[in-house]
């Protein structure tokens, strides 16, 4: 009888796969008013539940809030709400020009920041029509928002995080353990039999469809779940 894999173990729900939450301290926000305010940068710090630095921003109506830090701010900057588009302000998409750069953008009007709020990315407003304001994601993508979503004008800072190599195996342990990610990944076709469906054999191949059958127990159902289509495209 073989063991149990990976994708088994993780389903159980326990905590060596389930992130740390709590050690996470902040979470990101948006004011819960449409009046304009001036606020200003009052902290820059480092969030363990994100890799791009946290600015805390408090308004004239002592309303604090978090957001992932903007380049080309510090301590004591100025920033807006539904007024000036200087980096770190926010404002209604419809009322952001065309060709702008912006992050932490809301997926529905009132539902805080939920797309592109990683290190370093931006997106950028593509097209604005009454209906609807199309933006171009990170990943290149194109995707259209409600005009009255909110975003956070700039570019996310911490660009450079990835840049340094990391040149000890133990470095990268720790960088993982920290957020309870699996590492090192082992491949399923590098296991023994017993292992892996996609164990044993000579080379590195899986000699089987990757595709499982639909009614494949937990320990089979590995590969291309469900694939709409398999094979090299002609």
């Amino acid at each position: 009888m073989g063991k149990r894999i990976i994708t088994q173990r993780r389903g159980r729900g326990t905590t060596t796969y389930k992130a740390p939450s709590h050690r996470y301290r902040y979470s990101l926000n948006y004011p819960k008013t449409n009046n304009k305010l001036n606020g200003t940068i009052i902290r820059l710090l480092h969030d363990s539940a994100r890799n791009s630095p946290i600015a805390i921003i408090e308004y004239e109506n002592k309303e604090k809030i978090n957001i992932p830090a903007p380049m080309d701010v510090k301590e004591g900057s100025s920033v807006y709400y539904n007024d000036k588009k200087t980096p770190g302000s926010i404002s209604k998409l419809s009322e952001i020009d065309e060709g702008s750069s912006i992050y932490n953008i809301e997926s529905l009007p009132g539902s805080n920041g939920k797309f592109c709020r990683t290190a370093g990315n931006t997106a950028k407003i593509l097209m604005k029509a009454d209906e609807f304001v199309l933006v171009q994601l990170p990943s290149k993508k194109k995707k259209k928002f409600n005009p009255d979503c909110r975003a956070t004008i700039g570019t996310i800072a911490g660009s450079g995080q990835r840049e340094k190599p990391i040149l000890k195996a133990g470095k990268k342990y720790h960088m993982m353990k920290a957020k309870n990610k699996l590492y090192p990944k082992t491949s399923g076709v590098a296991m023994n039999a017993v292992d892996h469906p996609f164990g044993s054999g000579r080379g590195r191949h899986i000699g089987k469809p990757k595709t499982p059958p639909r009614n494949a127990p937990p320990g089979r159902n590995v590969g291309l779940i469900r694939a709409r289509r398999t094979g090299r495209k002609r």
